[in-house]
């Protein structure tokens, strides 16, 4: 959700803070916050105002009309404020159909005033820009300003100015508050467009001799301007409606939701309900809460929540699991129902998502069973078949019922098969094997020839033979002169370049003779909108309906976009795609490119769609992809000048930047005008951005689709990214050649699912387009549906709507005026908002109805009566598609072609690996880490219990060297060992080596690499020389002056004996250390114990012969190996054998050799030269014959 609302104290906070205007302030700051457990008596310390003025109290918890309903405190002591909240603070109540509890109280100063000085002001945003409503005539009984207020639109980027306040909004204002009001409301303007509001209304706003008075504030934010303003808005409360409370469980999927490029959203309505969701999609979200709802659920229903964007398997296991906590709390006497549903997905990989749901079942197998919960699961998308079949097998594996159903079944069936409206087939037939629709059945590799060039129904020229003329003798003559003065008044540029021959009444009558049957309700044929015409005040346009009479001197009227085109516009392409379509990705999006070339090559296209990519953070280089059988490569650039200017074939960019980045990437597209279509893919920009990017495409002449969505497709010749999903869907939905049947919808998951719908019930999809779920999307229904209307192509056109906006309605003018009279199947979803006692904000961010008109309800019911065809519900939605469709045919509108093979395209290995078709040798083996997960794992162990143990560094190389938990004393002398070997000093010669490499301006690796390579047997190395020495000669029972007189008489040097300076009298103090370490903590040290009788052989011949540090960590760790109890005896042989206790002198000494490099850089240390005088020049003498 993008526009949310604040609490009052917040919207005045923000206000008091950093609104500029001359105007006087007043009351800065004096409220005061009270809730059941606020302390009165540190209140009024910290406000001491509270015991000197009159006082208002009321309730700050996104409360409408507070006045009306009783629910402010007027004109009250503080003895009186305690006693007006009695029995309201914490106390259950009414406020229309929502029940909730009072428990957040604002208390202000009381500001006595005369009727005369309050006002209304609202800001509130709209896609043309931001209006302004002024009315002279605030407080509690301003009524319906919408028809008595003065309105003022600020276009996108405009400016408000005191003149423009005062000459189009303050005409009633006495004179003496004119300039006051002006420099307000332009301050508030400013700080309306500075902290992203998206709603600000103040009412009153009281004006005095002492100044200007804030007294009642609503306002909503842009959620998602966050990274812009949180140095000014700080951390957000936003509180939830009325008469729903804010549970921890919505708070924790919310914070998930932030951490993750994937959308998971929670709502709690009922927790005590029957019926639970998990569904995929925010489209499909809400289409299975409205057809719960429609079947009578509504009171049982429990949650809406949806996750989307392709999340990892740990984050769908934490979003499942907290739905099964939730719904395995309280016991209901007819048991509980999941609902695991979603539409077809584009890119998410449905099996990875349901192993975490899998994963949940099973944790909670047992409350599960104990409540009674069956499960209904209806899922399609990237693998979706093996997703199915791991559910399928929990529920034989758990005894949980679960019933499992494919895209063969309609998308909300399993709501009625939940609820008992429908029988539970016994084994639905399931679809293909994802791979076999990628089998290439003639054994050819080569392309094969294009499997058609046109729709099914353009077989022969769209002008001169077009079948719908069959229509024209069932059209009545008036109709038809009617349709024509109606098209003469259209202005030439909008006129269709192709007008179908029949009338919108005729269109009605065939409505009515097709919808029937299947239970349509129909309207009358030609009833007036609502939405036709729009008041205007004299500062600009609106797009809003008007709801009452208005002094006709202060208003105009303009006729809506969808009519008259505006002259300061370019005009836009009506065909956004063809077979010839180049386009430029924007972003590293390897699969979706990918995904683009076999949807180009399955649909025979001649050269791929993708001309190049942009990613700014990697020099110009090309990345390799498969055409078909064969390797391409495609160039990768590193700013978009350098790509258009060397692709001036692409018109298409593919947005995939970030949220952050999209908006500056696609201006600077824009500026190149050989770009035509944009399409953005993030979705959270913030509104305002949106809407500037919106007037600048209009003024380019540039078709945007999103942002917040997935796409677009065009059958046979280019689809936008990921859109129609993988290419077993594009096969299964015959996308690889166009039908007849346009649509559009918000949702990108939806727009699948009809893929899916129109592919079963029609010839298939011409076009569809998935404008995007944000309130201002790039692009309108009514832009779409008029491209479709103009195509000759497109035989009918299916709209899936929703609640939220006016757009609609557009639709609704369209057909009434004649612009529109192909058939069009509408139907908009949301139809259970407003059976919600509270409000609810779907999965998209436009999916909310700030008033009546814009309910799904209302739309459906407008566009039923101006002679849409609108089903009853989404169920039937496919039925009267077909009905549509096969009175096309039958009237010979759509002749359908013969269909054809599509050409098949090689599977990418990685995808075959990913169903298990295929297995390969692996090139590398590991069993110390797996870092694939949700978090990384250390020999089995989660890295967030290795902290919560507190394992420390040795209780890390454990795991990571010897593959298990070591004892506590092995962990604690592995660290000691790190810390005593750390360094030597700057002389020895690893640390010489790289402090000559750092002082010659080598980097930081170089020269630690330096002084690595000099460890050796005679530096540093001799920890593995020494334990295989002395354990050797033990094992060998050889006692200790045996072993020093056999390696006397061998001539080899005891490794771990002798030290330059250490001696018998001198003795090293970390050889001491370690010792006293050992022989308090070890079980045994037969070996150590044995070095140290070989020690007092040598020292007795020289006293600088002791076991230094090196043999003493040796022949300790062989015992530390062979005692702990962590390894077999064969085990710790092998670790000394492979070289394993070298590695802790080499990791130790790193740590000094770091911090020698350091050092001498720190010190500014120039180039090392060794002095002559330390040279000692030996050369041959010179020799005379």
């Amino acid at each position: 959700m993008s526009a949310k609302a604040i609490s009052e104290q917040t919207g005045k906070e923000f206000l008091y803070k950093f609104i500029c205007t001359k105007a006087a302030i007043q009351n800065k700051f004096k409220y005061a916050r009270v809730r059941p457990e606020t302390d009165w008596d540190l209140l009024i310390q910290e406000h001491p105002w509270l015991q000197t003025e009159h006082l208002v109290v009321k309730p700050d918890q996104l409360i409408k009309r507070r006045g009306k309903l009783g629910l402010i405190g007027v004109n009250l002591g503080l003895s009186g404020v305690k006693e007006w909240l009695k029995p309201r603070l914490g106390w259950e109540t009414m406020v229309g159909r929502a029940k909730g509890v009072l428990k957040n109280f604002l208390i202000e100063p009381f500001v006595p005033h005369r009727q005369e000085e309050e006002f209304y002001v609202c800001i509130y945003a709209a896609r043309e820009g931001d209006y302004v409503l002024f009315h002279h005539e605030g407080g509690v009984d301003v009524g319906d300003v919408d028809s008595k207020a003065y309105k003022f639109l600020v276009e996108v980027d405009g400016k408000l100015s005191e003149q423009d306040v005062s000459n189009h909004l303050l005409q009633h204002v006495p004179e003496n508050r004119k300039s006051i009001l002006a420099s307000f409301i332009v301050g508030l303007f400013a700080l309306y467009e500075d902290l992203y509001f998206t709603y600000l209304e103040i009412n009153p706003l009281v004006v005095t001799d002492a100044g200007v008075f804030v007294l009642d504030m609503a306002a909503k934010i842009d959620a998602t301007a966050d990274y812009i303003c949180k140095g000014k808005w700080g951390d957000v409360d936003f509180p939830p409606p009325f008469g729903r409370e804010a549970y921890p469980e919505e708070a924790y999927i919310a914070n998930l939701d932030a951490k993750s490029g994937a959308s998971l959203k929670l709502t709690i309505l009922n927790p005590k309900g029957r019926i639970w969701t998990m569904v995929a999609g925010g489209g499909a979200s809400v289409v299975y809460s409205d057809t719960i709802c429609d079947l009578g659920g509504v009171d049982e229903l429990a949650n809406y929540g949806e996750y989307s964007g392709a999340p990892s398997e740990q984050q769908t296991y934490d979003y499942a699991k907290t739905i099964l906590s939730l719904m395995t709390r309280e016991q209901h006497s007819e048991g509980k129902i999941l609902i695991i549903g979603g539409s077809i997905a584009n890119f998410t990989n449905v099996a990875a998502t349901f192993k975490g749901i899998v994963r949940a079942i099973k944790d909670y197998q047992n409350p599960l069973q104990n409540h009674n919960v069956s499960i209904f699961v209806r899922r399609g998308g990237p693998n979706y078949q093996e997703g199915l079949r791991v559910m399928g097998e929990v529920g034989k594996t758990t005894g949980i019922p679960i019933y499992v159903f494919g895209t063969e079944t309609h998308m909300t069936a399993i709501v009625g098969m939940a609820l008992g409206h429908r029988s539970i087939p016994d084994q639905p037939p399931m679809a293909a094997h994802t791979a076999n629709f990628l089998l290439n059945a003639s054994g050819s590799p080569s392309t094969p020839a294009p499997s058609r060039t046109a729709s099914f129904s353009e077989s022969k020229s769209e002008d001169t033979n077009r079948p719908s003329m069959n229509l024209k003798h069932s059209i009545p003559q008036e109709g038809r002169a009617r349709q024509e003065k109606k098209r003469a008044t259209l202005p030439m540029s909008r006129h269709p370049r192709v007008v179908p021959p029949a009338t919108l009444e005729a269109k009605c009558q065939w409505q009515q003779k097709r919808a029937h049957p299947i239970g349509i309700a129909v309207g009358p044929p030609m009833q007036a909108s609502s939405a036709v015409l729009t008041p205007l005040r004299s500062g600009g346009k609106s797009d809003q309906t008007s709801k009452g009479p208005q002094p006709e001197e202060n208003k105009c009227y303009i006729r809506e976009p969808c009519t008259l085109s505006e002259d300061n516009k370019m005009s836009k392409a009506t065909v956004l795609f063809s077979r010839h379509t180049k386009s430029i990705i924007w972003g590293m999006q390897t699969r979706a490119v990918q995904g683009m070339l076999d949807f180009d090559y399955v649909c025979s296209r001649d050269e791929p769609s993708v001309s190049a990519m942009v990613y700014p953070f990697t020099g110009d280089h090309k990345q390799k992809f498969y055409w078909g059988h064969k390797e391409i490569l495609i160039p990768v650039y590193k700013n978009m000048a350098d790509a258009l200017k060397k692709h001036p074939e692409v018109d298409v960019l593919i947005n995939f930047a970030s949220l952050r980045s999209a908006y500056d990437s696609t201006v600077e597209t824009m500026s190149f005008s050989q770009i035509r279509a944009i399409a953005i893919i993030a979705e959270g920009i913030p509104e305002a951005l949106t809407r500037r990017l919106i007037k600048m495409a209009d003024e380019n002449g540039v078709t945007i689709i999103g942002p917040a969505t997935v796409g677009g497709i065009k059958p046979g010749c280019y689809k936008i990214g990921n859109t129609g999903g993988m290419l077993d869907n594009i096969l299964a939905s015959k996308l690889y050649r166009p039908g007849s049947v346009a649509y559009v919808s918000r949702s990108g998951g939806m727009s699948n699912e009809l893929n899916n719908i129109i592919s079963r019930t029609t010839d298939g999809v011409y076009e569809g387009v998935a404008i995007g779920g944000d309130r201002y999307p790039g692009s309108t229904f009514m832009d779409h549906v008029l491209r479709y209307q103009d195509t000759p192509g497109v035989k009918m056109i299916v709209v899936l709507g929703e609640i939220g906006g006016t757009e609609e309605y557009k639709i609704c003018t369209g057909i009434k005026e004649g612009r529109i009279t192909k058939p069009v199947v509408i139907w908009c979803i949301g139809t259970c908002a407003t059976m919600f006692t509270s409000e609810v904000q779907f999965g998209h961010a436009g999916a909310c109805a700030n008033e009546t008109s814009e309910t799904a309800l209302a739309k459906n019911q407008a566009l039923r009566e101006i002679g849409a065809i609108v089903p009853r519900n989404f169920d039937e939605l496919g039925e009267v598609i077909k009905a549509v469709y096969d009175d096309l045919v039958a009237k010979g509108v759509i002749v359908p072609a013969q269909e054809v093979p599509p050409p098949t395209v090689p599977m990418d290995y990685s995808w075959a690996r990913e169903l298990g078709l295929i297995r390969k040798p692996a090139s590398f083996m590991t069993s110390i880490c797996d870092e694939r997960g949700q978090e990384l794992i250390y020999a089995g162990m989660p890295i967030t219990e290795i902290f919560k143990e507190d394992m420390g560094l040795g209780g890390v190389l454990g795991l990571l060297w010897f593959q298990r938990r070591l004892p506590k004393h092995a962990c604690h002398f592995i660290e000691m060992c790190l810390m005593v070997t750390a360094d030597h000093g700057p002389a020895v010669s690893g640390a010489h080596n790289t402090i000559v490499c750092a002082r010659a301006g080598k980097d930081l690796i170089s020269s630690l690499t330096s002084g690595l390579l000099t460890i050796g047997d005679r530096f540093g190395g001799a920890l593995d020389a020494a334990a295989k020495q002395f354990s050797k000669a033990f094992d060998s029972s050889l006692i200790a002056m045996d072993f020093v007189n056999k390696m006397k008489k061998e001539g080899q040097l005891i490794m771990g004996i002798g030290h330059r300076v250490k001696s018998i009298n001198n003795p090293d103090m970390r050889v001491q250390i370690l010792k006293d370490f050992v022989k308090q903590n070890f079980p045994a040290t037969p070996l150590l114990d044995y070095a140290l009788e070989v020690e007092k052989i040598t020292t007795s011949k020289k006293p600088n012969l002791i076991l230094n540090v090196d043999g003493f960590i040796g022949v300790a760790m062989v015992d530390l190996l062979r005692n702990c109890g962590a390894f077999t005896r064969e085990e710790a042989d092998e670790y000394v054998e492979i070289g394993a206790l070298n590695g802790i002198f080499v990791l130790g000494r790193s740590m000094g050799f770091i911090g020698h490099y350091l050092d001498q850089k720190r010190l500014k240390q120039g180039l090392y030269r060794h002095p002559w005088d330390d040279i000692s020049y030996v050369l041959p003498e010179h020799m005379t014959m």
